[in-house]
């Protein structure tokens, strides 16, 4: 009979230098790691590790590397606190680096779209401060943790009241993480204030949000803001190829560019988009990429505008829904699209404008369950109407 292995065991052989924690005697069975980490989500495993790894924000002028010694970086002493505000006009990650290089790091606000490389980088940050000791020198809440006023009081304040001790630690002051902190209760933001305010000597805060807006403007002036823009195609396709040759993936240039179009400068989705059709399909084309995904491929929106502007009422009607049909198509789906490609035909103002309003009003009924064969009729009214009013134009 094969002897258990303890946990013990298995610590005090991969780690000389750290204890272990007792298992009470109890024997455990270990997971096999799967071959290749097959199972880890990309998303994870190609998060940057580094400032330097972050892509896109780096289109930046050339006077960024001066705005903390210039006259450009105005500092407001008060009675409790400095504050350092900065006009945010070139590159997020230059500027944190060169703060985190100085040891001057102030309480930050990142916000922007998701999958921006917002926790990204003050991971990065973190990990540059306190290299072996990031686990150690962090307190770190997502939007799974309870955001009320009694984690504040508690939780929150106990970590930062507490004294660190930074063994191997580049500097002593600790860093309280809170990811998605529009979440928090306004109550919440309002104790927050003060815990901030009352021990910014040994601790500093980051706070990352998609919508500024609902912080509290009195978080907002305690913190110096970064706002993180949807990534550019180019840094997007950079990173993909990155990952589809570490991966040895099959990806042909159209695949790669409706990549880039679903994302929609979110590195997250892209990622996610990546391997979920990678997992369907060994040949990662675009027609493959729609069909993971449920969007209409560009032939298809082609298709459908065409009969929305040629076809009659009746016609349309039943030739888009065969297609949502046969197709498994969302009609949100088809209207977002389609939006999209009334940009780029041309159309007079003065019947554009009409045809969107009437096309976002369709996508605002639709994102609250109203009848989808309703607004399919409404949809096709709307086209009906504008093309009413090009014959009228041309004549």
């Amino acid at each position: 009979m094969a002897e258990a292995i303890a946990l013990m065991d298995i610590d005090e052989e991969e780690n000389q230098n750290h204890l272990s924690k007792p298992n009470k005697g109890k024997n455990v069975v270990v997971p096999a790691t799967p071959p290749g980490g097959k199972a880890t989500p990309w998303v994870e495993k190609y998060r940057p590790q580094s400032l330097a790894d972050v892509a896109a924000h780096r289109d930046i002028i050339d006077t960024s590397y001066y705005l903390l010694s210039l006259s450009r970086v105005s500092v407001i002493y008060t009675r409790f606190r400095v504050q350092v505000q900065f006009c945010v006009l070139a590159n997020n990650y230059e500027i944190v680096d060169r703060l985190t290089s100085e040891n001057r790091l102030p309480h930050l606000l990142l916000y922007g779209p998701p999958g921006t490389g917002k926790t990204s980088t003050i991971l990065a940050v973190a990990r540059k401060l306190y290299g072996a000791q990031y686990h150690n020198m962090i307190l770190e809440l997502n939007a799974s943790d309870d955001r009320g006023i009694d984690v504040v009081r508690k939780q929150i304040q106990d970590f930062a009241s507490t004294q660190s001790f930074s063994f191997g630690a580049k500097i002593s002051v600790k860093l309280v993480l809170l990811d998605e902190a529009d979440a928090m209760t306004k109550d919440a933001q309002f104790a927050l204030r003060r815990v901030i305010e009352k021990y910014t000597k040994n601790t500093r805060f980051a706070l990352i949000c998609n919508h500024v807006n609902k912080i509290i403007p009195a978080l907002q002036s305690r913190c110096t803001r970064f706002r993180f823009a949807p990534l550019d195609p180019m840094h997007v396709g950079e990173r993909l190829k990155h990952v589809i040759e570490a991966e040895g993936l099959d990806v042909p240039e159209s695949g790669l560019e409706a990549l880039k179009c679903l994302s929609n400068g979110d590195m997250r989705k892209a990622l996610n988009i990546l391997q979920s059709t990678h997992m369907a399909s060994q040949q990662i084309t675009e027609e493959t990429v729609y069909l993971c995904t449920g969007n209409p491929l560009p032939q298809d929106v082609q298709q459908i505008t065409h009969w929305l502007l040629n076809e009659s009422f009746a016609e349309s009607y039943k030739r888009i829904s065969e297609i949502k049909t046969r197709k498994g198509l969302a009609l949100v789906d088809i209207v977002r699209e389609v939006t999209m490609f009334v940009f780029k035909i041309k159309m007079q103002s003065d019947i554009r404008v009409p045809l969107i309003n009437d096309l976002a009003d369709i996508e605002y009924r639709l994102s609250f369950g109203c009848n989808d064969k309703l607004q399919l009729g409404s949809l096709i009214a709307s086209f009906t109407r504008a093309r009413s009013a090009l014959v009228a134009a041309a004549n």
